[in-house]
């Protein structure tokens, strides 16, 4: 039996807690005999839910949906602050709670749109090549710059003693622990991420993830059935069909003609038989290759990404 198998393709996790991101997808890298593994948007050991999980030539087309906006189910618990903006840190201070809904609504509203959020200590980003969760766990200090994010909607779902539930729609790269801790400061008693589930990434959701114990459970037959083809990730692009003359030069590097046509700019790619071969961006009547499916990679058809492939003449 090979130690790992050519899968190229995606599987959309729902990720248990308790662990990271990483160790999820090595799981999975296990039980597929996966060769090159990676994932879409790190959730932390705290937090559950979607996680897009990318094997083998789909790594190369998951720049889309990294970009895409993210909805998460969150819990905060008002009146404690703790080191990691989380229940899993250490708590700092401790404050009576005593807020209204009239304050949570004002506090939510004033967290909705185009805001400035400084990135957690405690979080993968890298400075000087080490994560800076790295120099957290040193007690070392690294200055940190806002970054523009948007929320799109924050829903509250519960309130309860201490303890708010809330639905966010946001974009990429919005630390939903720093959303909690600047909730916390606003209504004036300090609050921490008690709990997160992610359940939109794009236009995926987590009713369409698999759960480890479930794989765990599958036979390796039943495990590959649930890998989607790599183009669904980026199926809200423009589809054309080549014939093997443009095959054949934009494989080897080149240019192909291309006809007037109303499509323009990056498209994806199809064979005569319907098979994904990558990326190509249209500019002044030429196709040029973006980035393609290596040479001589099977890949599996996407019903959903082939309902209109116009064909080149």
């Amino acid at each position: 039996m090979p130690s790992s198998l050519p899968i190229d393709g995606v599987l959309l996790l729902d990720k248990p807690i308790g662990i990271t991101s990483n160790a999820a997808i090595q799981r999975i890298k296990r039980l597929l005999r996966a060769g090159k593994v990676g994932h879409v948007g790190t959730l932390d050991p705290l937090a559950t839910g979607l996680l897009p999980v990318c094997l083998g030539e789909a790594t190369k087309f998951s720049t889309s949906t990294f970009g895409a906006d993210k909805s998460y189910d969150a819990e905060i618990l008002l009146g404690v602050t703790t080191t990691t903006g989380d229940t899993e840190g250490e708590v700092i201070t401790r404050e009576i709670v005593d807020v209204t809904m009239l304050q949570i609504d004002g506090a939510l509203r004033r967290f909705v749109g185009n805001i400035k959020q400084t990135p957690p200590m405690y979080s993968a980003l890298k400075r000087g090549g080490k994560p800076l969760y790295v120099y957290a766990r040193a007690g070392q200090s690294v200055p940190l710059l806002p970054r523009d994010i948007t929320i799109h909607a924050i829903a509250l779902r519960g309130f309860a003693a201490d303890r708010l539930q809330i639905d966010v729609r946001c974009t990429k790269g919005t630390y939903i622990r720093v959303l909690a801790e600047d909730i916390g400061r606003v209504l004036g008693c300090g609050a921490t991420l008690a709990g997160l589930r992610r359940i939109a990434v794009g236009g995926f959701e987590v009713s369409q993830a698999i759960t480890l114990e479930q794989l765990e459970m599958f036979d390796h037959a039943q495990r590959i059935a649930c890998v989607l083809p790599m183009d669904i990730l980026v199926s809200e692009l423009p589809a054309l069909q080549l014939d093997a003359e443009q095959q054949r030069r934009l494989q080897t590097g080149r240019t192909a003609l291309h006809p007037t046509s109303e499509i323009s700019g990056l498209v994806r790619l199809y064979d005569q038989d319907r098979r994904f071969l990558g990326l190509a961006v249209i500019m002044a009547g030429v196709l040029v290759s973006k980035r393609l499916v290596a040479t001589g990679i099977e890949t599996v058809e996407s019903p959903r990404a082939l309902l209109r492939v116009p064909k080149i003449d």
